[in-house]
């Protein structure tokens, strides 16, 4: 199993930062968009490291367009040698509408056509195919010379989907590479709804289980004592019921019978009522998303968690001592 990080640092301590990683032992490393722009961050990485691969988890794919993409992530391709995995996330209604400005309709719909306009645009660039991209929600149809990249030894990055319903679950396992699963994914959600989902697409598609791969980013803490794990499990337990009050994340909730939480975490969110919200995720639920303890026991918890199903994982250790780090990385590698 590859392990992987998600990395939040400034952009001047990145250098360091994805050194460090890379020495211990770490296969891959990330950087969401949040509050900063998610790729100078990795160009730094790129430029001061020489195996641990990197990528977007996630880079909001609706706020751009499929060609501003494709450019980017070659050049981060590029520049690293091959090491770059594009991410993509739809994000909400809201927030395309909204704060990016740009249409939303048929999420998966829209995002199995993303990648194909990806996969079209690079096909013209590396395989010299005509470009004549015509879909329903987007249409490239012009590359001259000019604009086609020449530096194209490393060939197409890899692309991942973020995904949490069947139905984008399934335009992952249609046409890209690998799915990102969402923090909000139990392992009982993983088996008995998203491995069916992937399989059943995969052997749709006629694709090997072999040629796709699952990342799994579930919420971890090691801790050394009462007090730490006191403020894990106020910490993680608010990002839990903040993801709880989304309606689209209700399916997981509805699963374990669990499915009223989703309306009392939204009605919270409505009261504006933030603070209160963490104190109203009981141990069931917080034990069925979230690993805490030791190291050992949450690389052990883990690995029992992934058996047979996760191909990467994205592991979060915020306090984590670097012997904490390389027992935790070390026994998920194993296994």
């Amino acid at each position: 199993m590859k392990v992987n990080t998600i990395v939040a640092d400034a952009l001047a301590d990145m250098p360091a930062k994805a050194r460090a990683l890379e020495a211990a032992g770490f296969d891959s490393l990330a950087r969401a968009e949040n509050n900063h722009d998610p790729f100078l961050p990795l160009a730094l990485a790129a430029e001061h490291t020489q195996r641990i691969e990197l990528m977007t988890s996630i880079v909001v794919a609706f706020g751009r367009t499929p060609m501003a993409l494709a450019t980017i992530a070659h050049d981060l391709n590029a520049m690293s040698s091959g090491r770059f995995i594009l991410g993509l996330g739809s994000q909400v209604k809201g927030h395309i509408e909204r704060r990016f400005a740009m249409p939303w309709s048929a999420p998966a719909a829209r995002m199995r056509e993303y990648v194909q306009a990806l996969h079209a645009i690079w096909d013209n660039w590396y395989d010299g195919k005509p470009l004549d991209f015509r879909g329903e929600f987007y249409s490239h149809t012009l590359m001259t010379p000019r604009f086609t990249p020449e530096d194209k030894a490393y060939g197409r990055p890899k692309v991942a989907i973020a995904a949490v319903g069947p139905l984008m679950t399934q335009a992952a396992a249609e046409v890209a590479d690998a799915v990102i699963l969402h923090r909000f994914t139990t392992e009982r959600y993983l088996r008995e709804v998203t491995l069916p989902a992937i399989e059943g697409a995969l052997a749709a598609s006629g694709r090997p289980r072999s040629a796709f791969e699952i990342n799994y980013p579930p919420f971890t803490a090691v801790v050394h004592d009462d007090a730490e794990r006191a403020a894990a499990r106020q910490r993680i337990s608010a990002q839990v019921a903040f993801y709880a009050s989304t309606p689209a994340y209700r399916r997981v909730l509805e699963l374990h019978g669990w499915g009223e939480l989703q309306t009392e975490m939204q009605a919270y969110v409505k009261a504006d009522r933030w603070s209160e919200m963490g104190a109203m995720i009981d141990d069931q639920v917080f034990g069925a998303f979230a690993v805490v303890g030791d190291a050992r026991q949450v690389a052990d918890a883990l690995v029992a968690r992934c058996a047979g199903a996760i191909d990467r994982i994205s592991v979060d250790l915020p306090g984590a001592t670097q012997e904490d780090i390389e027992v935790v990385v070390a026994r998920l590698k194993q296994g």
